[in-house]
C-alpha cells in the first residue's frame, strides 16, 4: 500500500437515510454489515467509504469533508508540524473512520485514519479495495483560494502523485492511484449571475460502465420513485449559470447532475 489512500467522503444531510438510498440506487453502493438505523448511514463502493451524516444544529447540509487512510498516522502528524497554522484533534471513538481530524492551511477539514485505530468499523473495516464496484467514486473537487499551495501541502503530507493535465488548466490533480483529488481555484467572480458558494468541497465524480445506461437508470429510478429523483441543475437562470461553472471547471466530468438534496455530482464513462 502507498502511504495514503483517498478513501473517505462525508455528506451532511437533512434526510440522511433517504440520501444513502439515492447512492445505493444509482451507483450500487452498499451499506455496512450490522447497519445501525439510528446513526449515520455508512456506505461504500469497495474502495471509498462515504458517511451520510444527519444534520444537527450549526452544521449545514452539504458535501462536507474527506479523509485519508495512511500506513502511519503519527508520521502524517509529524509532517503537519511543518505548517504552524495547521492543527488537529483526536475524534470520539464512536466515529467509524475519523480517528483524527485536521485541516489544511486554507481551513479545509480532512480526517486521518489507520487500519489499527480502535474506531475502525463499518465499511472502513470491511472493504479492502480489491472488489471495487463497476460504478464507483473516482474523484472529488475542492475549491480553495490558494490551489498551488494546497497542492504542495497534500503532496508533502500524503505523498499523492501528480496527474497530467492539459495546457492552461488551472486545476491540480493529485491521485493515490485510484482516487483523484481535484484542487480547483476559488474566485468570487466565477459566481457572477449565480449564488456564491464559499471555498469548500465542490462535487463528487463517479465512473460508470456506460453513460447511456446510467442515464437510462436515472430516468427509470426517477419515474419509479420521485423521492430519489435528482434535483434539477438548470431550472432557472442562476442554476444554469452554476451548471456552466461546473461544466467548465472539471474536465473529468462528462455528465453533470445533483443528488436530490442538490449535492453536485459528475459522471464519466470508462
Amino acid at each position: 500500500m502507498s502511504f495514503a489512500k483517498l478513501n473517505h467522503l462525508a455528506i451532511v444531510s437533512e434526510n440522511f437515510a433517504l440520501s444513502s438510498r439515492f447512492y445505493e440506487a444509482y451507483f450500487g453502493m452498499k451499506q455496512a454489515n450490522g447497519y445501525r438505523a439510528e446513526g449515520a448511514a455508512v456506505i461504500g463502493d469497495g474502495y471509498v467509504g462515504m458517511n451520510v451524516n444527519p444534520r444537527v444544529p450549526g452544521r449545514g447540509g452539504r458535501l462536507e469533508h474527506f479523509g485519508f487512510e495512511v500506513t502511519d498516522a503519527q508520521k502524517a502528524l509529524d509532517r503537519l508540524k511543518k505548517y504552524p497554522e495547521v492543527d488537529w484533534l483526536k475524534r470520539p471513538s464512536n466515529r467509524p473512520y475519523a480517528g483524527i481530524s485536521a485541516h489544511d492551511p486554507d481551513g479545509n477539514v480532512f480526517d486521518i485514519s489507520q487500519q489499527e485505530m480502535e474506531n475502525r468499523m463499518d465499511v472502513y473495516a470491511e472493504q479492502s479495495g480489491d472488489k471495487i464496484h463497476p460504478r464507483h467514486i473516482s474523484h472529488f473537487g475542492l475549491r480553495t483560494m490558494n490551489p498551488d499551495r494546497m497542492a504542495e501541502f497534500y503532496r508533502d503530507i500524503f505523498e499523492l502523485e501528480v496527474r497530467n493535465k492539459q495546457a492552461g488548466d488551472q486545476n491540480h490533480y493529485l491521485t493515490d492511484g485510484h482516487m483523484t483529488m481535484v484542487i480547483m481555484p476559488w474566485k468570487i467572480k466565477d459566481y457572477d449571475a449565480t449564488g456564491i458558494m464559499p471555498p469548500s468541497l465542490d462535487h463528487m465524480g463517479f465512473k460508470v460502465e456506460s453513460l447511456a445506461k446510467f442515464k437510462e437508470d436515472v430516468e427509470r429510478i426517477s419515474s419509479r420513485n420521485p423521492y430519489l429523483a435528482p434535483f434539477p441543475l438548470d431550472y432557472n437562470p442562476e442554476a444554469r449559470a452554476r451548471k456552466a461553472l461546473f461544466e467548465r471547471s472539471c474536465p473529468l466530468c462528462q455528465y453533470h447532475f445533483c443528488d436530490f438534496e442538490a449535492v453536485m455530482l459528475g459522471a464519466s464513462e470508462g
